[in-house]
């Protein structure tokens, strides 16, 4: 009898263990699957953010693609540049140093770039943003036109813009923007990487929604 009441005694002290064992097990199953749950959401981000990323990038050579095409012929011709949406062409090409006077072959250059922009800027409904950019050396104290190098190409983006427009493209869908100094693409360490940087760059922008409100961007 005792050995019997000991036997249950035994069983009631393991029961207990089991049942903390079996809570135990039920919540490191519980953590198992809420970090696998996690996991899985993380990875489903990670997935859709890196098609999201390929998407753009295939939009982006598509939009690169389509520039080039509709440059051919200057780009061809090497009057011209296009990097990553970006056309560029040299200062020396459309003015004379501390000038903010178009050359007659710079205006000639862009005269043949209107048409094919204006099909690719409707095509898109985007505008085009005119860049103007200069060297570091101070203006010349002989040129009293310009307080510094902002102003200059400030000047000069105005004028390739007004050149534009007096070529046929709509005033609607250009505008102008100054860096002066700001942005090199090349050392100003010497005459040849300043040269690079005296530059006017012409880029497609998307067009700012109807009603949206702001300082900056393309003029109403």
């Amino acid at each position: 009898m005792m050995e019997l009441d000991e036997a249950d005694g035994a069983a009631h002290e393991v029961a207990p263990v089991w049942a903390v064992f079996a809570d135990l097990m039920s919540g490191l199953l519980g953590a198992f699957v809420l970090i696998l749950l996690g996991v899985l959401v993380v990875q489903m981000d990670l997935v859709a953010s890196l098609e999201s990323e390929i998407e753009k990038r295939r939009i982006e050579e598509q939009r690169r693609m389509a520039l080039e095409k509709a440059l051919a012929v200057p780009l061809a011709a090497g009057r011209i540049t296009v990097s990553d949406g970006r056309i560029g062409i040299s200062g020396s090409v459309l003015f004379a140093v501390n000038s903010d006077q178009l050359r007659p072959e710079g205006r000639q250059l862009l005269r043949s770039l209107v048409h094919p922009l204006r099909v690719y800027l409707g095509e898109r409904n985007e505008m085009l943003m005119v860049s103007g950019f200069t060297d570091d050396k101070p203006i010349t104290s002989a040129n009293h036109r310009f307080e510094d190098n902002l102003e200059l190409s400030a000047q000069r983006a105005l004028n390739v813009t007004r050149a534009l427009i007096e070529e046929g493209m709509p005033s609607g869908q250009v505008f102008a923007a100054a860096f002066g100094a700001e942005q090199p693409v090349a050392s100003n360490a010497n005459e040849k990487g300043r040269a690079l940087n005296r530059r006017v760059e012409m880029a497609p922008v998307p067009r700012a929604p109807h009603g949206a409100k702001g300082t900056g961007g393309a003029p109403s």
